[in-house]
């Protein structure tokens, strides 16, 4: 539940500091007095959008920080999954929002994202305002609402998982199916292709290979003529250039004895002496294996000439791509063989998983069913309840059932409308075009009554959910609201009534006040004295009469015990 809640430059607010109690709370002020920044402010808390507007005028920052105690509530396994520290004692929200537009959560002081922060606010409040009786129009509402009531979260997750993998089952089947379709139409030219790839005898690097043997034999007498001259230099009879150093090595060689200062220059022309002998048997075996063949030549050319013929037809740069291109098309030409095979396969494994969903949707549907009677009558006691004897209230739930999973959707088979009727003889009808505004204000209150005693939820916030209701019936609202604050539950309503705001075990005002700084808004909890003044002035204005006074303690009574 809400323990406190701490407001800094917040619109209208320049600091509020409000303890709240468990049960049934009300808080009255007169319109415009600041009652919707509150709610403004805790709207913030739970994720929704930030707005520097919001920061009131001259500040920098605003924040907002609320203190709730969860240790009633199981919601352990939610800090644990998002990594934040767990306090069941005092779990800590806070927002901040600062002029140049920066927006910043935190849950027990670790950052928080705004989802994880809409996510848990969802968890711990329920904001009932009064645009959100415009929610009976809505047909996933009242689905919700009958799911909640059912208690089937099990079987819905479960329809939910096998629904998803039928949509994915289903969406493959038919790319499989486009996909065999687009190959059946270009088989004959993709085949073509195909042999016409592997009739190449594509091999990795030839073309390389080939590219470079084409270059050297282009240039057959120009190798040739730069051999035989390096062959004539080293071994020639003018120019015989290893039997000189032959020559120089045993000059040198002979007077290491009595010289030893050249022991190591005769080392070296020794090696020099090998390592060119080397390289002239080399260049005289290279100068006997080159040779011009012509038919050699002509083979290059033509192998070479298939290439680029390949690659510019399919539009590739290497050989390397041309065997990809070919794989690529033998695995077109290998699905379309075998295209029925995998079509089977694939129409067995959607009619399979067809078959789970609807046998799933059908499990939702006996929840719903079971559920749906539960929450007629229900309703119907609560309303009776509140005035409204002759009320008939159904839950309309339309089963679409077929062979095939079209008439699936993510949230199984079934349609749901409420049906009302406030009067005898008038047909029943979708509730939200028919029920006036007190009719729907009764509805809702009483749909949140039931929900609430469902799921276990910390704090429950109605804003002038009263609209429209007055007197006898107001009370009897009251009394739901109070029921419902009990069993370790939170309630707070905002209300202009004062049968309503008589019941509330804790009263809190808001008011406006002009101050030489500007209009600031504040918000306390009032003492009984003060409850008596307030609540008689909401009976009689701003004029307080005796009247209205007593009447006033009459009210409040009840509330005392």
């Amino acid at each position: 539940m809400l323990k406190e809640l701490h407001i800094r430059n917040f619109a209208l607010i320049d600091s509020l500091d409000i303890d709240f109690e468990s049960g049934f709370s009300v808080i009255t002020g007169e319109t415009g007095a600041g009652k919707s920044i509150v709610l403004g402010a805790i709207g913030l808390l739970m994720g929704q959008r930030a707005d520097t507007k919001a920061i009131k005028t001259g500040a920098q920052k605003c924040s907002i920080e609320a203190h709730f105690n969860l240790s009633a509530y199981d919601m352990k396994e939610w800090f644990d999954e998002n990594e934040i520290d767990y306090d069941a004692d005092d779990c800590i929200i806070r927002r901040e929002l600062t002029a140049s537009g920066k927006s910043r959560g935190f849950i027990n002081d670790t950052p928080a994202t705004v989802h994880q922060m809409k996510e848990l606010g969802e968890m711990l409040m329920d904001v009932h305002s009064q645009h959100q009786n415009l929610l009976l129009q809505k047909e996933d509402f009242q689905l919700n609402t009958i799911d909640i009531i059912a208690r089937n979260t099990k079987e819905r997750e479960a329809y939910a998982k096998a629904f998803h993998e039928l949509h994915a089952a289903e969406k493959a089947l038919a790319e499989l199916k486009d996909s065999i379709s687009e190959n059946q139409k270009n088989e004959d030219f993709m085949r073509f292709q195909l042999e016409e790839l592997t009739a190449a005898k594509l091999v990795e690097g030839e073309q390389e290979e080939l590219e470079q043997e084409q270059d050297s034999a282009s240039h057959t007498e120009e190798i040739k003529s730069a051999l035989y001259a390096a062959d004539t230099l080293l071994n020639g009879d003018s120019n015989d250039i290893i039997g000189n150093l032959k020559q120089v090595c045993g000059s040198i060689e002979s007077i290491t004895r009595v010289f030893p200062q050249v022991e190591e220059l005769s080392e070296r022309l020794e090696s020099a002496y090998i390592e060119i002998k080397d390289i002239a048997s080399d260049i005289s075996s290279a100068l006997d294996d080159v040779e011009f063949d012509p038919k050699r030549l002509e083979y290059i050319n033509d192998r070479l000439d298939t290439f680029y013929s390949l690659e510019k037809k399919y539009s590739k740069s290497t050989v390397e791509d041309l065997i990809e291109e070919r794989d690529r098309l033998q695995r077109a030409i290998d699905a379309i063989d075998n295209s029925d095979e995998e079509l089977k396969e694939q129409s067995a494994k959607v009619a399979s998983l067809r078959k789970d969903a609807l046998q799933l949707a059908e499990v939702l549907t006996k929840t719903r069913t079971k559920a749906a009677k539960t929450v007629e009558e229900e309703i119907h006691k609560r309303l009776t309840a509140l005035g409204m004897p002759n009320v008939q209230f159904a839950v309309e739930l339309t089963c679409n059932k077929s062979d095939d999973s079209s008439h699936l959707t993510k949230d199984g088979q079934d349609k749901i409308a409420f049906m009302f009727s406030a009067n005898k003889g008038m047909e029943l009808r979708p509730v939200s075009q028919v029920a006036s505004g007190g009719e729907i204000a009764r509805v809702m209150l009483s749909l949140k009554a039931m929900i609430s005693g469902a799921v276990k939820l910390p704090t429950i916030i109605f804003d002038e959910i009263d609209t429209g209701v007055s007197g006898k019936m107001a009370e009897k609202m009251a009394e739901i609201m109070k029921e419902m604050g009990e069993a370790n539950r939170q309630v707070i309503s905002i209300t202009h009534l004062p049968q309503i705001a008589s019941k509330g075990t804790c009263h809190y005002k808001v008011e406006k006040h002009d101050t030489e700084s500007g209009t600031t808004s504040l918000m306390r909890r009032l003492n009984d004295d003060e409850r008596i003044q307030e609540i008689a002035q909401m009976l009689s204005g701003e004029n307080i009469t005796e009247a209205a006074l007593t009447n006033a303690k009459e009210l409040l009574k009840p509330a005392a015990n």
